[in-house]
């Protein structure tokens, strides 16, 4: 029988959950980071990315509304999480949109989900999957920790490249200096809820495993991208 683990023994669980699978390490990742894409391909990046992120506000509230009441800390959280994707400051989507139309594409084109290669609609699929059907902390496993927590250091890797080898402003690129600042800040206020509210060893089993889950189907949506966008102009996909 599964034992409980301690925070410390939970935390390096879930970190270990994702190596191995971690989008930083993505061909799609590594490619955008040594200058070897094109404007063509950001924009086909951002007219699937907006389908993945776009809805996270749908999936936190779908979160939200399975939180007990006594897990007032979740709840502040996901709220809050919800407010900044949709109405502090700029919309993040409006910020990708904006980065999109500077690689040449349309905001009617990245809206438009006819847009989306296969494994994008697998992912965002995904995603309202779990935050519908799972135990609030098994979705915030996934969907913060799995996913959210990743974000800066994929976007620490690509958005130097994106200034000093690709020639974005800074206006153009504030998708990304955004999300290197709250997502880090996210992450970590996932891990804590995490770690606190999963007080069974079943709990915390499923929780390890939704955060792996959560890593192979981001993996799989980069990949997912390197095939129907890059492998023509780049090769097959060698992995990394």
């Amino acid at each position: 029988m599964a034992q409980l683990l301690s925070k410390d023994e939970f935390r390096k669980a879930l970190e270990d959950a994702i190596k191995g699978n971690h989008s930083q390490r993505a061909p799609f990742t590594i490619a955008w980071a040594e200058g070897k894409l094109e404007r063509k391909h950001f924009a086909r990046w951002a007219e699937n990315h907006y389908h993945y992120v776009g809805p996270f506000a749908d999936y936190l509230a779908y979160i939200y509304a399975n939180i007990p009441e006594k897990y007032t800390d979740a709840k502040d959280f996901t709220l809050q999480n919800m407010y900044e994707e949709e109405i502090a400051g700029d919309r993040h989507t409006d910020l990708l949109i904006r980065f999109a139309e500077a690689c040449g594409t349309t905001r009617e084109r990245v809206e438009d989900p006819r847009n989306m290669a296969p494994t994008t609609l697998g992912l965002q699929s995904w995603c309202y999957a779990v935050a519908q059907r799972e135990n609030f902390v098994v979705a915030t496993a996934a969907l913060v920790v799995g996913l959210e927590s990743q974000v800066p250091d994929i976007y620490r890797k690509q958005t130097p490249a994106l200034r000093d080898i690709y020639g974005f402003t800074d206006e153009e690129i504030e998708f990304f200096d955004l999300h290197i600042v709250s997502d880090e800040i996210h992450g970590e206020r996932g891990y804590k809820i995490v770690l606190e509210c999963a007080d069974t060893p079943e709990l915390q089993q499923a929780c390890i495993e939704a955060v792996r889950t959560a890593a192979k189907m981001r993996r799989m949506y980069m990949d997912g991208l390197w095939k129907t966008y890059l492998e023509e102009d780049l090769g097959s996909l060698i992995k990394a």
